[in-house]
């Protein structure tokens, strides 16, 4: 079977869900029809090890006993050459989810695995073990992407992603997200458009948080990209609540909100292919400080490191924000000294000194060839205002991406420049356009050196709400900005090798259809050793 065969099986078992219904017993939780619904992923990958997930699904989600599920890992896809085998059972405390750790693989090796409960049998993944770490890669192909709210679209931009012989997906934040859908049912032609609707309410809940990734799982499209190869995790807001900053939701901090963090933090885990080490502190831990440790370092080979980093549980809250407010919005800095207090951090203060060592380490010899800061956002400052200094020493600054945090912007652009990678380059999402980026020394000073390079991609299905002519004239007030696009719905694919790092923006033509084809938007390229994107044709 070759890869376009092997792909095409996998979406029809993804969407058809085939399987036996096999002999229920009174001593295991009756299995719902298919039970396999959520699909199967892989992630966290290493030299050695890769963590396997599924999350079974049974007719009674209020059932507490376990299931006893068998997983299998083979060099081929028919099951012939099996690697390992093994058997675990299910907690229903954590809604019936299976994270299996392996350990003990061969490096830089693709495999094949699949779960079995009872005589249902899952659809099989595609997974990989990264480069040994002395190891210079010759190449690396991935994906990153974020944003995929399900009413706003569908996923055909994970349909075209699943294709594409990836080695990693990297997301960045916002993988379900917490509303209603609006009333008035499918409405395409509405701002935001609304494409498909569900009946589930604004979720709180774990119960609420659990269904909220059903619902997003069950695309089959994203089931695909799921099976296809690993994925390394993190998340922004939405998997909580729009905008909440720490331990203080929409209304503050309370320990109402401190129960909902803990349950959507509790589904999070659930429903992703991270290892029970993220647990810092155990399931009874999920309210409290360091709740789930998300930013992680992992290395392919010498060709590139990501540092993978979490700007939602530690920062500080927006800059003069009211406890009442619904949103972070912006400020004038003339009427918020506190916009510029130096010890605000997005990242804490634990995480900026993780950080900043990665960064001197990736500096020394032997350091990896390329340094990936993956983040939730726009790093690089947006002006409106103008292109002179007056015009924007004033002007309104969003509070919640790193223009908010400007201090802690600096700390990090000073750490790049005391103890500079070979080559860095920042990715992120979040805002639901298409940035490029060069990273300058000191974002008030359009002379200052370059770097890093920047890539904020849009949404897979989020609308974005800004317009064209807003972005090209921000293009326009700000040098180091070199595209700015708010328009295209996608997924950014980057190819590297050891001299080059090449991104191809890629959008949808229409995010309504769940068959829309995909076109290149733009494409750019950096050259080891030289910081700043180039365009490339």
């Amino acid at each position: 079977m070759n890869r376009r065969d092997w792909l095409q099986a996998l979406l029809l078992s993804a969407t058809l869900q085939p399987w036996q219904a096999g002999a229920q017993t009174g001593r295991h939780p009756r299995l719902a029809d298919p039970p396999f619904a959520c699909g199967v992923a892989s992630g966290s990958p290493s030299h050695h090890g890769v963590v396997l997930w599924t999350r079974l699904h049974v007719a009674d989600p209020l059932d507490p006993r376990a299931l006893s599920v068998r997983w299998e890992l083979a060099e081929d896809e028919g099951f012939q050459r099996v690697v390992q085998r093994g058997q675990t059972d299910t907690q229903a405390a954590l809604g019936q989810a299976v994270h299996v750790e392996l350990q003990g693989l061969p490096a830089d090796r693709w495999f094949h695995y699949r779960f079995l409960v009872g005589d249902a049998v899952s659809p099989v993944g595609r997974t990989r073990t990264l480069p040994a770490p002395d190891t210079l890669a010759p190449r690396l192909r991935l994906a990153f992407a974020s944003c995929q709210r399900w009413e706003h679209g569908y996923y055909a931009a994970w349909r075209h992603a699943a294709a594409q012989a990836l080695d990693l997906v990297v997301f960045l934040g916002d993988y379900i997200y917490e509303y209603a859908s609006p009333r008035g049912g499918v409405a395409p032609q509405a701002t935001p458009p609304i494409h498909r609707v569900h009946s589930l309410r604004r979720a709180v809940s774990l119960a609420d948080y659990r269904d909220r990734y059903a619902l997003h799982k069950s695309d089959p499209d994203l089931q695909a990209a799921h099976a296809a190869c690993p994925w390394l995790l993190t998340w922004d807001d939405h998997e909580v609540e729009n905008d909440y900053a720490g331990v203080q939701g929409r209304e503050g901090a309370s320990a109402d909100f401190l129960a909902q963090r803990s349950a959507a933090y509790q589904a999070f885990y659930e429903n992703m292919p991270l290892p029970a080490s993220v647990l810092v502190q155990g399931l009874q831990g999920l309210n409290q400080a360091d709740a789930l440790r998300l930013y992680q370092r992992h290395t392919f080979g010498r060709l590139a490191r990501f540092h993978v980093l979490d700007d939602r549980q530690y920062r500080a809250v927006q800059a003069c924000r009211h406890p009442s407010d619904s949103s972070a919005g912006t400020v004038r800095p003339s009427r918020c000294a506190e916009l510029r207090d130096p010890g605000r951090s997005l990242l804490g203060p634990a995480q900026e000194q993780w950080l900043a060592q990665g960064l001197a380490q990736d500096h020394s010899a032997g350091g990896p060839r390329w340094t990936v800061l993956a983040q939730q956002t726009l790093f690089s400052p947006r002006h409106y205002g103008g292109a002179s200094a007056a015009a924007q020493a004033d002007e309104p600054t969003p509070t919640d991406p790193w223009d908010g945090y400007p201090a802690a912007r600096q700390r990090l652009l000073d750490t790049l420049q005391a103890t500079p990678p070979r080559n860095t380059v920042l990715i992120g999402g979040d805002i639901h356009q298409n940035y490029v980026c060069q990273v300058q020394a000191d974002p008030t000073r359009p002379d200052s050196a370059v770097l890093a390079s920047e890539f904020c991609g849009t949404s897979i299905s989020s609308h974005s709400g800004a317009t064209l002519a807003r972005a090209q004239a921000l293009q326009q007030n700000n040098p180091h900005v070199l595209l700015a696009n708010p328009e295209q719905r996608g997924y950014a694919l980057v190819e590297l090798n050891p001299q080059r790092w090449h991104t191809t923006l890629m959008a949808v033509d229409d995010p309504g259809r769940a068959d829309s084809p995909l076109r290149p938007l733009a494409r750019f390229v950096v050259e080891d050793g030289r910081a700043g994107p180039q365009r490339d044709g």
